[in-house]
């Protein structure tokens, strides 16, 4: 058994395994159906949320997934035989995309990863399985405008219906003081999340600190409320521990289903209408074998439904003629819909760590076992042994980790007022319109957009119970002794747009990270509050010492500045928003309903429908964003 002890469930769950390949999938044009009620483009979460669904409540309607990727296995984050910062070795595809160089941020570009297999990025992602807070969603929903309700309410019951939940086994949550509340869940969606069996042995000194600083521990983090030290479920089997993803709970676990198609190794050109009159929907779907580079339309008699996430669900809008007008004409594409939010609004986390070191090294006997040991081999034998039992135990079930602080504005900074009447007076007086890319600063529809959300981000930030910053941990053993900073709110915008060098290679993305100044000035503010991590007195009895940026630098904002500029991640990997949930007078690309706006038979249902990015790492909300999406086909279709 090793020395990880083993606890029993006191239930049986029989486990999620991948479903061998059934003849409903497809890998070329000849096994495909005469036409389709529905296709769904890309086979990722929301898009294989949506499919199940609609395929599981009318069976007399046929329903086709295309997927770019393949059926892969996807292991966790953290799984046999990695070590605990190496890439897994059996990972499925993913692309890897640069964007342009950012000014404001030393001419770094970003880099963001997107999964390339069927589950898309819930196969590749660090399984960080938590929800934005209320607030986030209510701001959503105020910028959405008027119609069906996404706001906190409204979503929240499709948080609980997508997942379920296993509650930690009293040992374990005693061992660590785990807390949740079940009312936050109770739902029995196919995707798993509950909370490891194992933590590191320094896990607890942040925790400490944090507490030492002022922060409280929220009981749930899940159930709207978000401000404080949270507990954070994985998407991972409560037995196995294995990563738990759309693959399996929305296609594999699902099948033989006979309305329910998927076809995999191709990739969605464009829709196409007749006559290029978008009013007379559904539109033809136009694929390409990547195999052969075949080209053939698949008629739809019901609807499309736009699935292949924030960086390439724009480029088949406009690669269809659906995007700004003067891009499309740039890149000589005919325009059948100006839409000038296409490809617009981009936004992700990004932020820059305080890093220190201990002046005296960790005592052995009162932290073991620490990642470090991941390097000892007998030690990592008895971690793979022990990922083998049944339920999985040791470090192997942890994931990334499952701890974070989420702290507001108000709570971090007495400035916070003044950083939001910078943005009250940006919106009062226009000047936001310089912050924005060249080509959209005169675009009425997007400086109105802009405008609002300004407006509401401001409102947001003020809130006390509304988080700025989020800081995760898993340990804080040297070197990784650090403290990641999230800014969760950004006011930057960058775009998504095709390659005109190549339309059907990956998209060129210009992150703009650092274009509106006033990131800037919540960036500094969190580098300052994570600093006095280093004053709490378990840090001061461990000896640790600051290493950056350090006491000079964080007194001299410019100083400051130049250091988060050289420093910063420029993506956390939670890219979104870049066909906004928005009116078309205000830039937006979808309505309430998540239609096209003027082009009839073609929704948009992934993380590009966001206007604006919630304080959550995304996949919990692309799930909730395909029920609740799946609820609103089918009561249209009913």
């Amino acid at each position: 058994m090793g020395c990880f002890g083993a606890t029993i469930l006191p239930f049986v769950i029989v486990v999620g395994a991948a479903v061998a390949p059934h003849a409903n999938l497809k890998r070329q044009v000849s096994q495909l159906r005469p036409s389709y009620d529905f296709v769904v483009i890309g086979g990722g979460t929301s898009g294989l949320t949506v499919a199940n669904r609609l395929s599981g409540a009318l069976a007399s309607k046929n329903t086709l997934v295309i997927e770019y990727g393949e059926v892969r296995f996807a292991p966790g984050q953290f799984d046999p035989p990695t070590e605990w910062t190496t890439p897994a070795p059996d990972a499925p595809p993913r692309w890897t995309l640069r964007s342009l160089p950012n000014p404001e941020m030393g001419d770094r570009p970003a880099v963001v990863l997107a999964g390339q297999a069927v589950g898309g990025s819930s196969t590749i992602n660090g399984m960080f399985f938590d929800r934005g807070s209320q607030h986030d969603y209510d701001a959503w929903d105020q910028v959405a405008g008027p119609g069906p309700g996404w706001n906190w309410d409204s979503i929240f019951p499709y948080f609980k219906k997508s997942v379920t939940f296993t509650e930690p086994s009293p040992d374990v949550a005693q061992l660590y003081n785990y807390t949740w509340d079940v009312s936050a869940y109770g739902g029995t969606g196919p995707i798993y999340s509950t909370y490891s069996s194992f933590q590191w042995a320094d896990q607890h000194v942040l925790g400490s600190a944090w507490r030492d600083m002022g922060v409280q521990p929220t009981q749930e983090c899940a159930g709207g409320h978000k401000e404080g030290i949270c507990w954070v479920p994985a998407s991972q089997h409560p037995v196995t521990a294995l990563r738990s993803h759309a693959g399996l709970g929305h296609y594999a676990n699902v099948q033989p289903r006979a309305n329910y198609d998927l076809l995999v190794k191709h990739q969605v050109v464009r829709v196409v209408w007749p006559n290029s009159n978008p009013k007379s929907g559904p539109p033809l779907v136009e694929v390409r074998s990547l195999n052969n580079n075949q080209l053939f339309n698949v008629t739809v008699t019901g609807e499309v439904i736009l699935s292949a996430g924030a960086l390439h669900t724009p480029t088949v809008l406009q690669r269809s003629g659906i995007g700004p007008e003067s891009f499309l004409q740039t890149a000589g594409i005919p325009v059948v819909l100006d839409l000038p939010g296409v490809g617009s609004n981009l936004q992700d986390h990004s932020g820059p760590m305080i890093t220190w070191n201990y002046s005296q090294p960790y005592d052995a006997s009162q932290f073991f076992p620490l990642p470090s040991e991941m390097r000892n081999a007998t030690f990592k034998a008895e971690a793979t042994n022990a990922f083998g039992e049944t339920p999985a135990q040791g470090p192997y079930t942890l994931a990334g980790g499952n701890s974070a602080i989420f702290v507001s504005l108000p709570h971090l900074t007495s400035s916070f007022r003044q950083i939001t009447q910078k943005i009250y007076q940006m919106a009062a007086h226009s000047t936001f319109a310089s912050y924005l890319p060249a080509d959209l600063r005169t675009s009425e529809p997007i400086l109105a957009g802009y405008k609002e959300q300004l407006l509401t981000l401001a409102s947001l930030l003020e809130q006390p119970s509304s988080p700025s910053l989020e800081s995760p941990w898993a340990t804080s053993e040297h070197p990784n002794s650090q403290a990641l900073s999230f800014l969760l709110h950004p006011l930057s915008r960058g775009t998504v747009r095709l390659n005109l060098s190549d339309p059907l290679a990956p998209p060129l993305l210009d992150y703009r990270a650092g274009s509106n100044p006033v990131d800037f000035d919540m960036h500094l503010a969190h580098v300052r509050y994570l600093r006095r991590l280093l004053d709490t007195p378990i840090l001061q009895a461990l000896g640790g010492f600051e290493t950056a940026p350090g006491a000079a630098v964080a007194a001299d904002d410019e100083l400051l500045k130049s250091y988060v500029k050289e420093k910063s991640f420029l993506s956390f990997m939670h890219p979104c928003c870049t066909a906004a949930m928005m009116p078309k007078p205000k830039g937006g690309v979808v309505d309430k309903k998540l239609k096209v706006h003027g082009a009839k038979g073609l929704r948009v249902v992934d993380m590009s429908v966001l206007p604006l990015i919630p304080a959550a790492h995304l996949s919990a909300t692309a799930y909730a964003v395909g029920e609740k999406a799946a609820d609103i086909i089918l009561g249209d279709w009913s």
